[in-house]
C-alpha cells in the first residue's frame, strides 16, 4: 500500500502493464536455457549412476548463471512488447497529446532498469561466483566418487581386492541387476556370501560412494579352506543397502579462487590491491571491469527498447525487433570478445570493454532522445468542445 500510494497513477499503470510480459519472458528463457543443459547433465550423470537429487542440485547451481543471461533479455522483451502495444493502441499518442513527453513515459521503465542493474551487481559479483564453484565441485564428485561399473550379464567384477560381484542379468544402463551373487573375504578368515534375486546400483549421497540395494536375499557366513570347519550361518533379509567401496584415496576438490570467475567482487578488489600469487593483475582487472560493464548496460536497455518499440502506424514492428536483437546480441558478443582480449593481454581493458560500453550507452540515450523529439513534434493536439455563451 505504501508503494502504491507513493507512485503516480501513470507510473502504476505502466508498471502494471510491464509485470506480466516480464514474468513470462523471464520464465520462458530460464526454462529454455536450463533444458539444454539438463539433457547434457542427464547423460553424464546417468552414466555414473548419480541420483535425481544430484541433478536437481547441479541445476540449481546453474540457475544464477542463466539468470544473468535471461534478466536483461527478458527486460528488453517486456518493455518492447508493452510500449509497442501501447503505441498500436494509440495510448502513446493520447499521452503526448496531453503534454506528457516520451521521456516522462519512459521514467518508470528506466527506474526498473536501474533497480535490476543494482541487483545485477549482487548477482554477477557474489551469487554467480559462489554458484559456479558449487556446480564444479558437485559435478566433480558426481563423476569421480564411488564405483560406477558398467556390468554385463554373467560378468565377474572385482569391486575391491576382497569383493567380487556378478549377476545373471543386467540392464543396458548397468544399474538394475537380477540374480546377484557377492563374495566378500573377511579379515578373520571367513567369507561372506550374499545372494539376492534383484538389486540396484546407485551413488550414495551420504557416503559419497556406490551403494548396492538388495531385496529378498540371504547372507551366508562360511569359513575359507585354510580355516578349520565351522557351522555356516544363514541370514535372510527383505532389504539391505551395501556400500561396496569407499575410496580411501579420494582427493578433495580444489579450493575456491583458482579461477577469477569464482571470486566474489570484494575478493577481486582485495586481490587487485594486494596481488594474487595464482592470477595475474590483468586477468583480475578485466574480470572486475567486465562485471561492472554488464551491470551498467542493463540500465540503458529500457531506453533502446522504447526507442525501437514506437514505429509508424499500420506497420508491424518486425524491423524494430530485428534491429533491437542485432544490437543487443552484437553488443554482448563484442563485450565477451573484448573481455577475452583483455584477459589474454592482447589489448587494454579500456579499449576492449569500456569503449564499446560507452558507445552502447550513448547510442541508447541518443535513440530515445531522437524518438522523443519525433513523437513530441508529431503529437496530436488536444481538442476542446467549445460552447457558445
Amino acid at each position: 500500500m505504501l508503494i502504491r500510494s507513493t507512485l503516480p497513477t501513470l507510473d502504476r499503470y505502466l508498471l502494471k502493464q510491464l509485470i506480466p510480459p516480464f514474468t513470462i519472458a523471464l520464465g520462458t528463457m530460464l526454462v529454455a536455457l536450463l533444458l539444454e543443459r539438463l539433457l547434457t547433465l542427464f547423460n553424464h550423470l546417468a552414466s555414473s549412476g548419480s541420483s535425481i537429487a544430484t541433478l536437481i542440485t547441479l541445476l540449481s547451481d546453474l540457475l544464477p548463471h542463466y539468470m544473468g543471461l535471461a534478466l536483461p533479455a527478458a527486460l528488453c522483451i517486456a518493455i518492447f512488447m508493452t510500449v509497442n502495444r501501447m503505441s498500436d493502441h494509440n495510448e502513446i499518442d493520447v499521452l503526448c497529446a496531453g503534454h506528457i513527453s516520451l521521456l516522462r513515459i519512459s521514467q518508470p521503465y528506466i527506474k526498473v532498469g536501474a533497480i535490476l542493474a543494482t541487483l545485477s551487481l549482487l548477482l554477477y559479483g557474489y551469487i554467480q561466483p559462489i554458484a559456479r564453484y558449487d556446480y564444479r565441485e558437485g559435478f566433480y564428485f558426481a563423476k569421480h566418487t564411488g564405483w560406477a561399473p558398467h556390468l554385463q550379464s554373467g560378468m565377474f567384477a572385482s569391486t575391491s581386492s576382497t569383493t567380487m560381484l556378478t549377476a545373471d542379468r543386467v540392464d543396458h544402463g548397468g544399474a538394475r541387476l537380477k540374480n546377484i551373487f557377492i563374495r566378500n573375504l573377511k579379515d578373520n578368515g571367513k567369507a561372506e556370501l550374499i545372494t539376492a534375486p534383484r538389486g540396484l546400483l546407485t551413488i550414495s549421497e551420504r557416503d559419497q560412494a556406490t551403494q548396492l540395494d538388495l531385496w529378498d536375499g540371504q547372507v551366508i557366513h562360511v569359513n575359507t579352506p585354510d580355516v578349520p570347519d565351522d557351522h555356516a550361518t544363514v541370514t535372510h533379509f527383505e532389504h539391505i543397502a551395501r556400500v561396496i567401496e569407499r575410496s580411501k584415496s579420494r582427493k578433495a576438490f580444489r579450493s575456491r579462487g583458482d579461477d577469477e570467475r569464482e571470486m566474489t567482487t570484494p575478493e577481486l578488489f582485495q586481490a587487485l590491491r594486494h596481488g594474487s600469487p595464482r592470477i595475474s593483475y590483468i586477468v583480475l582487472r578485466s574480470e572486475m571491469d567486465f562485471r561492472l560493464a554488464r551491470a551498467i548496460s542493463i540500465m540503458f536497455i529500457p531506453l533502446l527498447a522504447i526507442a525501437f518499440a514506437i514505429g509508424r502506424k499500420r506497420r508491424r514492428s518486425v524491423v524494430g525487433q530485428i534491429m533491437l536483437a542485432i544490437i543487443l546480441v552484437g553488443f554482448n558478443e563484442i563485450l565477451l570478445f573484448g573481455h577475452s582480449m583483455a584477459t589474454n593481454g592482447k589489448a587494454s581493458v579500456w579499449l576492449t570493454i569500456w569503449v564499446p560500453e560507452f558507445l552502447f550507452c550513448i547510442g541508447c540515450t541518443a535513440a530515445l532522445l531522437a524518438r522523443s523529439q519525433v513523437s513530441w513534434r508529431h503529437r496530436k493536439p488536444v481538442l476542446l468542445n467549445r460552447t457558445s455563451p
